[in-house]
């Protein structure tokens, strides 16, 4: 049963999560292709740094995306079929979820071994001067958590109904329009750097998306 699943999952993400392999391969190459001539100029560590850390939102931000897109294929078919399908087949729901969970975390690892290879690659062709190391490993791992996270936020978010998805989607622009109506008003109330602090600054669940995210750093 569980082949069943994830071949059905491969079949309904294949397209975007092939082009996310791709992606997670390319993005250290791209990344590291400016370097030497940036480290060829004056204070060129230091430029290579600062254009490295520029960079650095594309991981967490390729991530989510991963996350979303894998979470999501898991049960758009069975949303659009109002569960029949589910239901359908010989065993209960929580050993569905489980079969789902698995088949998902199975495909999300080819894009995280891209990545990694990727880095590993992109750091392999460059010569570094002294003072500057390479972390593909590091970075691999922090990509692979911060993936994880997303796709078991989303899964757990589309693994419930359409009413569940309305209430946190409602919830956040709710927050949006809460803060804007503050901010016509002239009020101090800061909803939304409040709530950013408490999902993404330690120990926030969301932490491992914030920081810097550096393949290459003194």
């Amino acid at each position: 049963m569980f082949r069943a699943i994830l071949f059905t999952q491969w079949k309904w993400a294949r397209l975007p999560l092939l082009l996310g392999i791709v992606a997670a391969f390319g993005l250290p190459l791209v990344v590291v292709q400016p370097l030497p001539s940036l480290f060829a100029e004056d204070a060129g560590a230091s430029l290579a740094i600062e254009f490295m850390a520029s960079f650095g939102p594309m991981f967490p931000l390729l991530a989510t995306l991963l996350g979303l897109i894998l979470a999501v294929s898991a049960w758009a078919a069975d949303h659009a079929g109002h569960h029949v399908y589910a239901l359908s087949l010989p065993l209960p729901r929580w050993q569905l979820v489980l079969y789902r969970l698995g088949s998902g975390l199975t495909l999300l690892a080819l894009p995280l071994l891209a990545l990694w290879f990727g880095a590993l690659l992109a750091t392999s062709i460059i010569d570094l001067p002294a003072g500057v190391r390479a972390y593909p490993s590091l970075l691999g791992l922090r990509f692979a958590l911060a993936t994880l996270v997303a796709f078991a936020l989303f899964f757990s978010i589309s693994a419930g109904t359409t009413r569940t998805a309305g209430v946190v989607l409602g919830t956040i622009v709710g927050m949006l329009l809460a803060q804007w109506a503050l901010a016509l008003v002239d009020s101090d109330v800061n909803l939304l750097g409040t709530l950013f602090d408490v999902l993404f600054v330690w120990p926030g669940p969301l932490d491992i998306f914030s920081g810097r995210w550096m393949l290459i750093d003194v």
